[in-house]
């Protein structure tokens, strides 16, 4: 079995996939954690070119998560499809909606407010109907709060109104996988006589895979396959590892493919992964009553990927794409004058909700810049993966003429500072980064290289930092997102102009920092 599928499908921080097939068109929502705007929903009609139609949560009310801490907040959603109406279930960790179910006619938008399920006492919830009409919730039952939090007790199952979100029944215990730890990811589908309860196990991390298990009812007695695990990379040379969290869809040739999250790490041995859990495909085939998956394939976009924002009207901040930690892109950022304006509150991407706004890294080679004027404040460029592992790259004005460009790596008790002084009161930063050529123990084995330059009015592209992408990776971090990059300010009002990216991940990639052409 060949993938014909590019791969990944959904290139940087979007894990967690469910996609669903409405009349030859298919749409497909990932994770998206303490971000906002949330649940991106993606849209293709051939399964290779896909495009960010909106998102799920646009409003804080629809997703609870102001005060959610990194990692907590939305997480694992499921998409189905059911008389002309769309529903997304998913489960807002560490927020008061807990699991909640949003309707809408249109995928694009806009999503009802939700309708909690407060019987859901776990995580990665399931919809499925049965033949008379019945909806049922299955879910991973890891018990967040009472008494044990922490404990698994396999997949869980009931019968929901949702309508009320109220539970029909009392939860019954479904299937635990394979002996793996941490079932989770649950789906069910009917397929002839039966019905095919669809797990991941094992751990989100280089454990990952996929089990399944099948019963003449939705309800259950479920009985493991005869070649689980489906999926897993996990002690192979795969470039996609910690592959699992699948979904399956009849692909546009008639056939099935799993949507899978994985990563992709680089070197051997310890190796790291810069742009976190990312959405991959692979074919299906189905053998004796069972499917038999194909490993997933690294089957990279050739070519080089770019888009650019004037930053001068309110209508391209409109665009899906962009991301505020715990908070509204229009609570952050506003364009005056025909340029982004921020304010910033004292803090830089160590606080909680700081004044950032981003997108995601979407490929290994990659360079993002924006020139910065930073009038009386400071602000420039961020790299975030969370408040604890992030890069800041900021101007200041120094005299009336030159601008103070310094550039903090951050992590947990260490912070690391480079400075460089350039003319003119405007700076263009730009934050590149490049798998390194070699997996040598001096080429930054396992990790990607991270270079940030500065540019003033004297045209010159200064060097201010080069540092090893292996610390802000999702290994080290352990962060279930990935790297979003952006304008931030730390302090006072500073104006932005110019925001650009490109990345590219085939055979050559983009040229080295100091080689390419201008942005």
């Amino acid at each position: 079995m060949a993938s014909s599928y590019p791969n990944p499908l959904m290139p940087g921080f979007n894990p967690d996939p469910s996609c669903v097939r409405v009349d030859g068109v298919y749409y497909l929502v990932t994770s998206s954690f303490e971000y906002m705007p949330g649940l991106p929903v993606y849209r293709s009609t051939d399964f290779v070119s896909w495009e960010h139609i909106g998102n799920i949560a646009e409003r804080m009310s629809q997703s609870g998560v102001a005060e959610t801490p990194s990692g907590m907040g939305i997480w694992a959603p499921t998409i189905r499809h059911r008389d002309g109406v769309f529903y997304v279930i998913v489960v807002i960790a560490a927020s008061p909606r807990g699991c909640v179910v949003f309707t809408a006619s249109d995928p694009a938008g806009p999503w009802s407010e939700g309708t909690p399920i407060p019987s859901v006492d776990g995580i990665d919830p399931d919809l499925a109907w049965d033949d008379a009409g019945n909806a049922y919730v299955t879910y991973s039952a890891y018990r967040m709060a009472g008494e044990e939090p922490g404990r698994h007790d396999g997949i869980e199952q009931f019968r929901v109104d949702l309508t009320t979100g109220e539970a029909l029944e009392s939860p019954r215990p479904l299937w635990s996988g394979t002996g793996l730890q941490f079932p989770e990811a649950p789906h069910l589908y009917r397929r002839g006589a039966f019905w095919y309860l669809l797990i991941a196990e094992g751990g989100t991390e280089r454990g990952h895979a996929v089990s399944i298990a099948r019963g003449a009812s939705i309800e259950g007695p479920f009985s493991g396959g005869p070649a689980n695990p489906l999926l897993r990379a996990a002690g192979t040379s795969s470039p996609v590892q910690n592959t699992g969290h699948a979904d399956l869809v009849e692909g546009p040739d008639g056939t099935d493919v799993f949507v899978a999250l994985g990563v992709r790490p680089l070197g051997t041995g310890l190796s790291f992964s810069p742009l976190g859990r990312e959405t991959f495909a692979t074919p299906v085939e189905w053998v004796d009553g069972w499917p038999v998956v194909a490993p997933i394939e690294l089957a990279p976009h050739d070519g080089v990927c770019a888009e650019r924002f004037g930053l001068s009207s309110a209508a391209e901040l409109a665009d899906p794409g962009w991301l505020a930690v715990g908070q509204l892109v229009g609570d952050v950022a506003a364009v005056i004058d025909g340029c982004l304006a921020m304010s910033g509150p004292g803090v830089s991407l160590d606080a909680r909700r700081p004044a950032f706004i981003g997108r995601r890294q979407r490929h290994l080679d990659s360079d993002t810049s924006i020139r910065v004027r930073p009038r009386d404040g400071i602000g420039g460029l961020g790299l975030r993966y969370n408040e604890r592992f992030h890069i800041t790259a900021t101007a200041r004005s120094s005299t009336a003429e030159r601008t103070l460009v310094t550039v903090v790596a951050a992590l947990p008790g260490i912070r690391q500072s480079f400075h460089e002084d350039v003319p003119g009161d405007e700076v263009m930063l730009r934050i590149s980064t490049r798998r390194p050529r070699r997996f040598m123990p001096n080429d930054g084995a396992g990790g990607d290289r991270i270079v940030i330059t500065a540019v003033g009015t004297d045209g010159r592209d200064v060097v201010v930092a080069e540092l090893d992408g292996r610390f802000w990776s999702a290994e080290t971090a352990a962060s279930f997102t990935g790297r979003v990059i952006g304008p931030f300010a730390e302090s006072g009002e500073v104006r932005f102009r110019d925001f650009a990216y490109q990345g590219g991940d085939g055979r050559n990639g983009l040229a080295q920092p100091g080689e390419r052409v201008e942005l």
